[in-house]
């Protein structure tokens, strides 16, 4: 098993200048424009910095193959604004309808799950991975054990 550290190099995770900010509540990161897209949710996201951040997402997907991973991380989420579930919404179908392969999510309080796993159930399709874990070293680890041995579909 190939540690964390050759996982990231695989990914080509480097300092990303496609990082957007929307009021420090959601940062967006494109590690590998093409593979891997970070979602960081902090503090309360209101409906507008999710707009914001639903449109930066098709940005970023545009020239994006089929394929890709999310990486989302809410460790620093305290609230979001029922009315961001919308936004939400339009960031998965974005997502699934470019081509999502996996999701992984970081969690750690089960209680701050805002609706995400309900949100899944309608938005992406049974193809598509969805796994959530309590601290980024276990997601980062489970990311890196699928690069190792790819599902054969």
């Amino acid at each position: 098993m190939k540690s964390i550290n050759s996982f990231t190099k695989q990914l080509n995770l480097r300092p990303q200048p496609h990082r957007v900010s929307t009021k420090e509540c959601m940062q967006l990161s494109s590690i590998d424009p093409k593979r891997l897209l970070v979602i960081s949710a902090l503090q309360r996201v209101t409906a507008k910095q999710a707009n914001l951040a639903a449109q930066r997402v098709r940005e970023l997907l545009q020239d994006v193959a089929p394929g890709f991973r999310v990486l989302a991380d809410f460790r620093w989420l305290d609230s979001m604004d029922s009315a961001a579930a919308h936004h939400v919404a339009e960031i998965m179908d974005a997502l699934a309808e470019k081509g999502l392969a996996s999701v992984t999510r970081v969690m750690p309080d089960p209680h701050k799950d805002i609706g995400f796993n309900i949100l899944s159930q309608f938005y992406y399709g049974p193809e598509i991975q969805i796994a959530t874990f309590e601290t980024l070293a276990d997601a980062l680890q489970s990311m890196a054990r699928s690069v190792d041995s790819p599902s054969t579909e």
